[in-house]
Order: structure tokens, then C-alpha cells, then sequence
């Protein structure tokens, strides 16, 4: 495999900011009731295991608006990190190795 040039600090920003912003969405929603919408509770033990619920007060105002600013900003990163023009400098074969290492530099 070839050399990979180093990372431009904007670049390595971007991923950095992308592992946060992951980490914080996932920290939000495990935090939040299972339903967006109010919902009674069930159970439903027909499949091959049990899956259950309880009632789900909803999401409010706040956490939806929350919810949805963190998903739009992990999506802007996303395509920034990923249309970076630094990839182009990097051979074909290579690109993929390259986005793993600049991938798992930075992760928490």
C-alpha cells in the first residue's frame, strides 16, 4: 500500500467534530422515551423472543428540536469529511484504507 499524505487539519477537524456529534446524539437518544409521539405501553410475546415497552410520555418541543439539530449537523459533516477534496489526492486503491485510518484516530 502506498503512503498516505497526512491529513489536513480541517479535514481531521471535521472527523473529530463527527465522533462528537455521534457521541452526543447517542447519549441524547438512550436518554429519551422510545416513542417521539406519547404511546401506551405494550408487550408482544408472539415472535421468537418478548419485546416490550412502557408507556412513552413523547418527546418535547425542546428534545425533538435538539434531536433534529444534531442529526442535521452530523449530516453536514458527514458530507464534508466525506467529499473532502483531500481524497482526490489519494491513490484509488488506497482511499479506502486512508478514510479507515483517518476514521479511527479520533474515535472516543
Amino acid at each position: 500500500m502506498a503512503t498516505t499524505p497526512q491529513f489536513p487539519s480541517d479535514l481531521r477537524a471535521g472527523q473529530e467534530e463527527l465522533h462528537q456529534v455521534r457521541a452526543e446524539l447517542s447519549a441524547l437518544l438512550r436518554r429519551l422515551p422510545w416513542s417521539v409521539e406519547p404511546s401506551e405501553g405494550f408487550r408482544d410475546d408472539g415472535g421468537w423472543r418478548t419485546v416490550e415497552r412502557p408507556a412513552s410520555p413523547g418527546w418535547t418541543a425542546d428534545e425533538q428540536a435538539e434531536v433534529e439539530k444534531l442529526r442535521g449537523r452530523e449530516h453536514e459533516l458527514a458530507v464534508f469529511v466525506s467529499t473532502h477534496r483531500f481524497w482526490a489526492e489519494v491513490a484509488a486503491p488506497d482511499r479506502v484504507a486512508a478514510r479507515m485510518r483517518l476514521k479511527h484516530a479520533g474515535e472516543p
